[in-house]
């Protein structure tokens, strides 16, 4: 019998697709075959970017196996509804095929089917088919902790039975987990009605698909989140999963990179840097864009800025342009960093951050403080554990037209670089979740018999 063959399936987005691939590689390292899916225009913007191998060890033991998605349009792609919508309707059909087609040989049967816990149809397929399986959430257990929560949640009438907040109001799962404004569910927070009763519902079924797998993994710690994995026990964390633990480089992104900016930060004092970044989703109003851009001058400090050609939806070009070469060389402004590098950069004071999960746990592995900007769904709560739990950041506050404006921007980026305090908490906090991955801390102790039960 050969080594155990795992299929792994991720949601078809940037921030799902990183962590599995870094688990996909971690267990390659094992000596395991990985058979990792992803959708032709994915795997395509991967391989344009930068490449979906990395040089070492575990690169032959990972096989990429990628399905049209179904979408044709341009405009069809950037509707989260419409993806989830093809991605449901096809891809169960598609990953059936592959698992015949790998079974039919002798000596190269699917051992186990790792699967993203958003897409709760894999672990049913996984089941009639008699396949170990196991879940992997690239979120903060907190979000599961809110879908499990959902029973109840309806049953207090908190929420009506499409996930609509009966009332706004503040409520509290735990007592070590931040409070939740029910208007920031995560469900109930993507500003539109549609998405939200088509996101809920997915939610509501995966929660019950999550019954069917026998791990249910997390890129986090115990240590992150206690009061989480207090209410939820079943909730194993591995994390974190991070590409610069195994010292190499992050795979996955779906823009090119650029290394200069490692080189203008060498250029920098240490602990003078602002850091920006907000993910493969976030949009900015050309009037924040503009506010954003005038306060990083304001501040009078050297900053990294990562501005994709989308992030907003004006059109800044000219502005951007002629505001690239007015601020240098106190700012650079590049499409895409690579951020565990840069987050590493002893030049780096603060993280101005979008709060998506991966980059909350890639600025915690590097003690950066950060200065919160969430956009949407869970990045809400990952704000309210930055500012109010670890105590590692502080948040922005809009005015009365929803903007963050030049002074708001100075202002917090001083209150925060002028206490010493938030610096030594991101150190502490870092200390203490690395150890969680060395031998004998517990996420490394869970990750250990998540292998010995493949291989069992």
């Amino acid at each position: 019998m050969g080594n155990p063959h795992i299929l792994v399936i991720p949601y078809p987005e940037q921030g799902h697709i990183i962590p599995l691939l870094e688990l996909s590689h971690c267990l390659a390292s094992y000596g395991f075959k990985i058979t990792f899916v992803n959708t032709q225009h994915n795997e395509e913007r991967i391989r344009n970017a930068s490449g979906l191998k990395v040089k070492g060890d575990t690169e032959d033991l990972i096989h990429l196996v990628s399905f049209s998605d179904g979408l044709e349009s341009g405009e069809d792609r950037f509707k989260p509804g419409k993806r989830s919508e093809t991605f449901l309707r096809l891809m169960p059909g598609k990953i059936e095929e592959v698992i015949e087609r790998i079974n039919a040989l002798d000596s190269d049967k699917i051992s186990c089917i790792l699967a993203d816990q958003t897409i709760g149809w894999a672990l049913e397929l996984a089941e009639k088919k008699g396949i170990k399986r196991a879940a992997f959430c690239s979120a903060a257990a907190a979000m599961l902790v809110q879908g499990f929560s959902i029973p109840k949640l309806i049953e207090d009438g908190i929420i009506d039975k499409e996930g609509t907040p009966v009332k706004m109001q503040t409520i509290l799962l735990s007592p070590t987990m931040p409070a939740i404004n029910t208007a920031q569910l995560v469900w109930a927070c993507l500003g539109n009605m549609n998405s939200q009763k088509l996101f809920f519902a997915i939610m509501v079924k995966n929660i019950q698909s999550m019954k069917l797998t026998e791990w249910l993994l997390c890129n986090s710690a115990y240590e992150l989140e206690p009061g989480a994995f207090n209410l939820s026990p079943h909730i194993i964390p591995i994390g974190p999963l991070v590409a610069s633990n195994r010292l190499r480089d992050s795979v996955g992104s779906f823009w090119q990179e650029d290394s200069t900016c490692l080189e203008w930060l060498d250029q920098q004092p240490p602990q003078s840097v602002i850091y920006l970044a907000f993910g493969s989703s976030t949009v900015l109003s050309p009037t924040q864009f503009q506010e954003l851009a005038l306060g990083l001058v304001l501040t009078n400090r050297p900053f990294l800025w990562v501005s994709r050609p989308d992030i907003t939806s004006g059109t800044p070009n000219a502005f951007l342009q002629e505001f690239k070469e007015r601020v240098s060389p106190q700012g650079k402004i590049v499409t895409w960093a690579p951020q565990q590098n840069v987050l590493a950069h002893p030049s780096v004071a603060c993280f101005v951050s979008h709060c998506g999960w991966n980059s909350v746990i890639e600025g915690v592995c590097n003690g950066v403080p950060f200065l919160c900007w969430p956009y949407f769904a869970d990045q809400f709560f990952n704000q309210s554990y930055i500012c109010d739990i670890w105590k590692v950041g502080l948040g922005f506050n809009k005015d009365e037209h929803g903007i963050i404006t030049t002074g708001e921007i100075k202002n917090k980026v001083e209150q925060l670089l002028s206490n010493e305090e938030f610096k030594a908490t991101s150190l502490e906090l870092k200390e203490t979740v690395m150890n969680s991955i060395k031998e004998g801390g517990s996420s490394y102790q869970n990750f250990k018999r998540f292998i010995e039960w493949i291989k069992a």
